[in-house]
């Protein structure tokens, strides 16, 4: 009991060796560049402590449930032998994932409510929420897309370079050919898609397929699942919005 508290407050301190350059920022410009104090002292270290044991307890988290789960589901199901299966997996594992993303649901809802806001008289709140939860799916449709299309990849072992090159100059196409304002959140869609639950998902499968497959590398083809899971909802939201208008 005693060795295990020696070892999270370890993490914590590490956690803390993390935070200290943002913290750092943030005193420079509060006190020096703005030169005024920070309100409500107390409940900002406040915040900090529970952040800290926050984090520690998250990827504690993660090490214990997230991905040894995710490394056990992808050799289960590449020992069953079907691509079918293996792809479906892949799908089903990136737009589960990217529908919990709290980061995601901030960038539908802000994005909505700023269109909203561009468009003459408010909708109404529901209108707003309906549009955020369109685009939410939508873009964890695409990102299970991606994952489904970085699983093929890594049975079929195509480089991955075959894909991004591509991707993003599609990507940079569509971005100069769209007159919306959906063309600039749609990359702030593919960033935030990718966040805290999928991406140790995506990690964990990446990995376990290719520890799995016969002749595959987990470090040379284990990984990139991430870049084409924030690719592919940028292309998808890129294409609406150009017939979006």
């Amino acid at each position: 009991m005693y060795g295990r508290a020696i070892l999270f407050l370890r993490e914590i301190a590490g956690n803390l060796r993390d935070l200290l350059p943002v913290l750092g920022v943030v005193a420079l410009f509060q006190f020096l560049v703005l030169g005024e104090e920070m309100p409500d002292l107390y409940r900002r270290f406040a915040g900090i402590l529970l952040l800290l044991v926050g984090m520690t307890l998250f990827v504690r988290g993660l090490a214990m449930s997230i991905f040894p789960l995710g490394e056990d589901l992808a050799d289960l199901v590449a020992r069953r032998g079907s691509l079918l299966l293996l792809v479906g997996f892949g799908f089903a594992i990136g737009f589960g994932s990217t529908v919990a993303e709290p980061a995601l649901g901030i960038v539908a809802l802000q994005a909505s409510s700023a269109l909203a806001d561009t468009r003459g008289p408010a909708p109404g709140d529901g209108a707003v929420g309906a549009f955020a939860t369109v685009l939410r799916y939508v873009v964890a449709c695409a990102v299970g897309a991606g994952v489904a299309l970085a699983v093929l990849r890594l049975v079929k072992g195509w480089p991955i370079v075959w894909f991004i090159l591509p991707g993003y100059t599609l990507a940079t196409v569509f971005a100069l050919a769209s007159g919306s304002a959906l063309g600039d959140i749609a990359f702030d869609a593919g960033a935030a898609s990718t966040s805290a639950i999928n991406i140790p998902l995506m990690l964990a499968l990446g990995v376990g397929l290719a520890t799995t497959i016969r002749g595959r590398n987990p470090v040379v083809d284990g990984f990139g699942f991430v870049a084409m899971a924030s690719l592919a909802p940028m292309l998808v939201v890129l294409v609406f919005s150009l017939f979006a208008g």
